[in-house]
């Protein structure tokens, strides 16, 4: 088997079955093989039946194979070009903030919001003092 499949060459096969974990596909009449749900494309796959289909013609490589166990592990993302990453971000450039910046930023408030804590007494003594402020601005 590792003599007709070996590590690293690319094949062409069908697929034969899905299942949540992967898709096997056929080398030939009597050799299948499987490929993972992480090798089908590049990014994240949710469901397999979403990218592959039983009867899809697949171009494969081989990852490994496993002869005491008869199993041999492929790869269709192998044998695709990874795509360039694209900044797929909300705000522009200029105002995105490090991971860095956004923590320190919140230990920020974090301090202030400690700092800044008032009791109910205080607070309470607070709107007394503006509901007679407020008394004295309309009696004028």
């Amino acid at each position: 088997m590792s003599e007709k499949y070996e590590v690293g060459r690319e094949l062409s096969g069908k697929v034969t079955g899905i299942q949540p974990y992967g898709a096997f596909v056929a080398l030939d009449e009597n050799t299948q093989g499987l490929v993972h749900i992480s090798e089908i494309t590049h990014g994240y796959v949710k469901d397999v039946s979403e990218h592959l289909s039983v009867g899809d013609e697949v171009k494969v490589k081989v990852l490994s194979v496993d002869e005491e166990a008869g199993k041999i592990s492929l790869s269709i993302k192998a044998t695709i070009e990874a795509p360039e990453k694209t900044e797929d971000f909300t705000r522009p450039k200029k105002e995105r903030r490090t991971r860095r910046q956004v923590i320190k930023q919140q230990q920020q408030l974090d301090t202030a919001n400690a700092s800044g804590f008032n009791t109910l007494k205080d607070k309470l003594e607070d709107w007394i003092k503006q509901s007679s402020d407020r008394e004295k601005l309309l009696k004028k």
